[in-house]
């Protein structure tokens, strides 16, 4: 319980509740809110951490919480925005479809041979980046669209394809890289 009550975990959990307002906002189509609800969870997000760091509150419930909060949060959103018809399907796919192979293989490499260190990549980091910028252009242009931010969304959207492509391969080859010594030895 009491890694529950740090600080930077109960704003990793503000963030988890803020997700249904956040999908109800889309689907009732106040964009306005949809977005601010957005920024106000990737501030949470940047202020979990660096209130770990200060106040030493790093927690294995953190390690953990945190990145899973993102993952639902960015997933969730790119569900919703392509169900709204905001998002094609063809980036969604991609995006669902690569976060939950790592999920699952992540959960199957734990079980199996107890791996654990999952650290993100550049590529997977740049994917993350991508995945941000494309909502945030999104939820944007829906009440403010001006040519930048029309040819921004454009472009982060295509970004997001392109990144989460190679991130999930860059995966993919690093876990292999990870698994092979481990084999060679064993047999």
């Amino acid at each position: 319980m009491k890694e529950l009550r740090a600080a930077p975990n109960l704003l990793t959990l503000l963030r988890l509740c803020a997700v249904p307002f956040l999908v109800l906002a889309i689907l009732d189509h106040h964009y306005p809110t949809a977005f601010v609800l957005f920024v106000l969870a990737g501030v949470s997000d940047g202020l979990d951490g660096l209130l770990a760091r200060l106040l030493e509150q790093r927690t294995v419930l953190g390690q953990y919480l945190d990145p899973v909060a993102d993952k639902l949060l960015l997933s969730t959103l790119f569900l919703v925005l392509n169900h709204e018809g905001l998002i094609s399907r063809r980036v969604t796919v991609l995006v669902f479809g690569r976060d939950l192979g790592i999920v699952m293989v992540a959960a199957i490499l734990y079980a199996s041979v107890g791996m654990r260190n999952f650290r993100p990549s550049i590529f997977g980091k740049a994917n993350t980046l991508a995945q941000i910028l494309a909502l945030v252009t999104v939820l944007l242009s829906m009440f403010y669209a001006p040519p930048f931010i029309l040819w921004l969304r454009h472009g982060s959207l295509e970004a997001t394809v392109a990144f989460t492509v190679i991130s999930g391969f860059h995966y993919a080859w690093q876990i292999a890289k990870r698994l092979s010594p481990a084999e060679s030895t064993a047999s």
